[in-house]
């Protein structure tokens, strides 16, 4: 087996100064030339197996001390270059090392100027919410990725596009698929463009949901995708051929600043376009109102699945023929954020969605179980929430399963329209007390309270604490 080298200058050189030597002192003391020493501080020489002996004998260091990397610091220092304002500027694995190495104290004091920054950005990001809510323009800005633009583009609009809900519309009546929309979309792909939908195994495609093959014209689906998901990318490659300069069109009237963003935004116009194709408006609100918005009872009709359900429901909004103004939020166990949308925009400063009290949390303890509750925000705001999990693509024996939950919620007013109204309508439970988040809520002893709020002092009384794990005034 070859012999590890160890290139441990920058430690080597901070052992020396420590013992305050020259490296004429220091050569000497080791038996070998400063000219030797130098090129090993430079790290153009490796540390031999008998100099390390040598050092550790006549310097009694550890040994460690010069064979261990600073691999927390370099962890620390890859995060802080990997922030949208420094990505340009994004240095190589050694590099870091390097910066670790040679001087660890600058390093850790980049690292802990970099937490503080991302500290007061989150704070700044949380007092511009608290000041639109009450409506305060603000002008607090942020180095954002393409996907933050693209998911804030979308949120703060309806989540409805009515030329291509037509589009859509007159296309689906003209295919006549009756009750098989995949196979008809399957036919029109070859039909019209020579493209055959092929579904290949997990050894062949392990890590793509799908992938289109411009040189053999086959459009290749995951067989991880559950029926549900197959269709929805299929209909999303039909959609992107039948009426792509629709999207284009809805597309360039979001303004994205960047190509990044725009492939990002064409992608979720398109799912837009593909769940209006495999659930076309007249049809799907007609029924959606008979039911009373009973989603099982949709997705078994339509034969899509419970999510796609939920994300055509927040889409209804035409004129003339309008749905309830349902928005959504989707999440995982640890809180982040996937999807947000609403018929009117998603609702930031009156619902927020960021109370660790809504029903949303704790539909993973009882996976596939509806949870439906009422809530009700600071300012007296009721709203009607329902919550179930979602499980992600197919998985292997040996991998973890991924799994979301969904919300979809409305006002309060709408509680005779929804069947899941029942569920709240003349019972003796109080609604849920929430917040938009705990930054913003004031509401004191809240026994979920996670961060103190924003707008209160801390409370500092020595012979008296509260329920909540932060008190304040």
């Amino acid at each position: 087996m070859a012999e590890q080298k160890i290139f441990a200058g920058p430690r080597l050189r901070r052992i020396r100064n420590q013992f305050e030597l020259t490296q004429t002192a220091m050569a000497e003391a080791l038996s070998i030339s400063p000219s030797y020493l130098n090129l090993i501080e430079r790290n153009q020489r490796p540390l031999t197996v008998q100099l390390l002996l040598r050092l550790s004998s006549v310097y009694k260091i550890d040994l460690d001390e010069l064979q261990g990397e600073n691999t927390g610091t370099t962890r620390a220092l890859k995060e802080v270059f990997s922030d949208p304002l420094l990505v340009d500027a994004l240095p190589g694995e050694q590099e870091l090392l390097e910066v670790a190495d040679a001087a660890p104290n600058a390093a850790t004091g980049v690292v802990k100027l970099y937490r503080a920054y991302k500290e007061a950005q989150s704070r700044l990001s949380d007092l511009s919410d608290l000041l639109a809510s009450e409506g305060r323009l603000t002008s607090v800005s942020s180095a954002r990725l393409p996907v933050d633009e693209v998911h804030e583009a979308f949120e703060n609009r309806p989540n409805h596009f009515a030329v291509i809900e037509e589009a859509a519309e007159n296309f689906h009546g003209s295919l006549k698929p009756g009750d098989d929309l995949p196979g008809a979309l399957r036919d029109w792909l070859v039909r019209e463009h020579g493209i055959v939908v092929r579904l290949l195994p997990v050894h062949t495609m392990p890590n793509w949901r799908r992938r289109f093959d411009r040189h053999s014209m086959r459009l290749f689906l995951s067989e991880r995708l559950s029926p549900f998901d197959q269709l929805r990318e299929i209909a999303v490659e039909v959609c992107q051929l039948a009426f792509g300069d629709l999207i284009a069109q809805e597309l360039s009237q979001l303004n994205l600043s960047s190509d990044e963003a725009r492939r990002l935004g064409r992608f979720e116009v398109a799912r837009y376009a593909a769940h209006a194709l495999m659930m076309p408006y007249g049809a799907f609100q007609a029924a959606a109102v008979r039911l009373k918005y009973d989603i099982d009872v949709l997705r078994s009709r339509f034969h899509v699945s419970f999510e796609q359900v939920v994300n055509r429901l927040t889409m209804l909004q035409r004129q003339g023929a309008a749905g309830v103004p349902f928005f959504m939020l989707e999440v995982d166990n640890a809180g982040n954020r996937f999807r947000r949308a609403g018929a009117r925009g998603y609702p930031h400063s009156r619902f927020g969605g960021g109370c660790p009290k809504l029903n949303i949390h704790a539909a993973f303890s009882q996976p596939g179980q509806i949870f439906v509750e009422s809530v009700e925000m600071p300012d007296g705001a009721e709203f009607l929430v329902i919550a179930r999990t979602l499980e992600g693509p197919q998985i292997a024996f040996n991998e973890r399963v991924r799994r979301t939950a969904i919300m979809m919620a409305c006002d309060i007013g709408f509680c005779d329209e929804i069947i899941y109204g029942d569920a709240v309508k003349g019972k003796e439970l109080k609604p849920t007390q929430v917040g938009p988040a705990c930054r913003l809520c004031e509401r004191q002893g809240c026994l979920s309270r996670a961060e103190p709020p924003l707008t209160r002092p801390s409370g500092l009384d020595e012979m008296m604490t509260g329920l909540s794990a932060f008190d304040f005034q």
